[in-house]
């Protein structure tokens, strides 16, 4: 799989439990990068976010977490004004690692 059938996603979660909440930051921090406190947003192949869903659902408790994708397009058809922002900004990577 080339990037260019890569995607961004831009995972959010809330999370009650404090110990369940830093699993999850943990496990998305080895796939994209932290742009908020609970949001992330994460260059992958479809089939490799399957996977870290898996991983995801046996982390949280489904009757009192929730975590949202939001798929935001393929990564090589994305520009800069994808993402705008007001106060402090954190960067998102283009050239980290492609996750297949």
């Amino acid at each position: 799989m080339s990037r260019d059938d890569t995607r961004r996603t831009l995972i959010c979660y809330d999370i009650i439990n404090d110990r369940r909440r830093t699993r999850v930051a943990d496990a998305l921090s080895e796939f994209g990068d932290r742009v908020q406190y609970s949001v992330f947003v994460v260059d992958i192949s479809p089939a490799r976010l399957l996977q870290v869903k898996s991983r995801l659902n046996k982390i949280i408790e489904p009757g009192e977490d929730a975590i949202l994708f939001c798929d935001l397009g393929r990564v090589a058809e994305l520009s800069e004004t994808k993402f705008g922002y007001l106060g402090k900004s954190r960067e998102v990577t283009d050239n980290g690692a492609l996750i297949l």
